[in-house]
């Protein structure tokens, strides 16, 4: 068994291969997650701050060269009750149909990569929309109110915000899995909710600032 970079009461991070780390684990109540989609250099950002897609060194770009295989997804799916995954859009023929598409509007339309992100879930109920913009706090949702200095640490970083709805969709869990973590957000937003988490990164820079934000 892989020795955890971080642990406390609540989150456990794993510095490593997620295919490698999840058959460790057991199952989980959730996969909560935001995967590479695969862009690559392809992946245009807008907006005129220096953390902006096009002014990234190429070694921050790199994540995003490939999407994870299928059989990836298919171990994920194996050992979670349910799922919610950013970028479902981009894996939408890898995943069974479903009902309930989350929708993140990013309400700064034409300025930023996307309008608008979607994430693939396993639930067979109604779509929902969160709407938030992250350069002025401005939207709605449980605990909305971003820490200072957190923005830029990753590309692709989501709001915090944005993954505590998550959890207050997926109703009544209490064990989390995010094999794809960055700098830690969804541990982040399962602490607040007292839930448990397991995070896996690949990345050491991330799990460093994954696990300063869980000592908070």
């Amino acid at each position: 068994m892989v020795n955890p970079y971080y642990q406390d009461s609540a989150v456990t991070i794993y510095h490593g291969d997620c295919r490698e780390i999840v058959p460790q684990l057991g199952r989980f109540d959730l996969l909560l997650t935001d995967p590479p989609y695969g862009l690559g250099n392809k992946h245009n950002g807008g907006g005129k701050g220096k953390s902006t897609w096009k002014n990234l060194p190429s070694v921050a770009k790199a994540f995003d060269m490939q999407r994870p295989e299928k059989a990836t997804f298919d171990l994920l799916l194996s050992v979670s009750n349910n799922q919610i995954i950013w970028g479902g859009n981009y894996f939408a023929d890898l995943f069974p149909p479903r009902m309930c598409w989350l929708v993140w509007d990013k309400d700064l339309h034409g300025f930023t990569t996307s309008d608008f992100e979607m994430a693939w879930t396993s639930y067979n109920k109604a779509a929902r929309r969160f709407v938030y913009c992250c350069s002025n706090n401005r939207g709605f949702a449980p605990g909305m109110t971003e820490p200072k200095g957190l923005a830029n640490v990753h590309p692709t970083q989501k709001p915090l915000s944005l993954m505590l709805w998550c959890i207050s969709i997926a109703g009544d869990v209490q064990t989390i899995l995010d094999p794809f973590a960055g700098s830690g957000t969804t541990g982040r937003a399962a602490k607040d909710f007292n839930k448990k988490a397991v995070l896996i990164e690949k990345e050491e820079r991330y799990c460093e600032i994954a696990a300063s934000r869980m000592s908070q």
